[in-house]
């Protein structure tokens, strides 16, 4: 396997991973996103797509690379928003001031009753965390790190 099919691999495998751990912490464990834990799925679901691409053009090294490169850096700017949500979670700095709650529809008296009871999430405190880090930490680190492998094997690639 080459540096480059690497890449793709990583460039693939991971964001999906991390995606598809963020949803279903949302619908199977119940962890109610806030408002920058979704800023952080979009950069994923664009370095899907981009891989996609990739792997589609693997044999032409080129444009494979490229975009193989650019999802790179999707994950790490999803790794960059993790490791400011992190941040914002530790007290370190300030974060946004919106909240996230679901979507909301139906009669006026409907709309109210559903603002009421849906859940209020700041984007300060820390939902669930393992070996001291949130989700957010883990998504940083796990972003962070991916993102850089691929492009040294991009590089090497050459």
């Amino acid at each position: 396997m080459t540096n480059l099919s690497r890449a793709r691999l990583i460039a693939i495998l991971v964001p999906n991973a991390l995606l598809w751990g963020a949803i279903a912490s949302q619908y199977l464990g119940h962890l109610h996103p806030c408002e920058m834990c979704l800023w952080q799925r979009w950069p994923h679901l664009a370095a899907i797509l981009l891989a996609l691409g990739a792997i589609l053009l693997r044999r032409t090294p080129g444009p494979s690379r490229a975009l193989t490169a650019l999802a790179a850096l999707a994950i790490l700017a999803s790794g960059a928003i993790g490791l400011f949500h992190a941040g914002v979670e530790q007290g370190w700095w300030h974060g946004v001031t919106t909240c996230a709650a679901p979507p909301v529809s139906g009669s006026p008296q409907d709309v109210l009753a559903q603002i009421m009871a849906a859940p209020i999430v700041r984007c300060d405190q820390i939902q669930w965390s393992l070996l001291g880090l949130s989700l957010a930490a883990w998504n940083a680190l796990l972003s962070i790190l991916s993102g850089s492998v691929i492009l040294w094997l991009i590089s090497k690639s050459r």
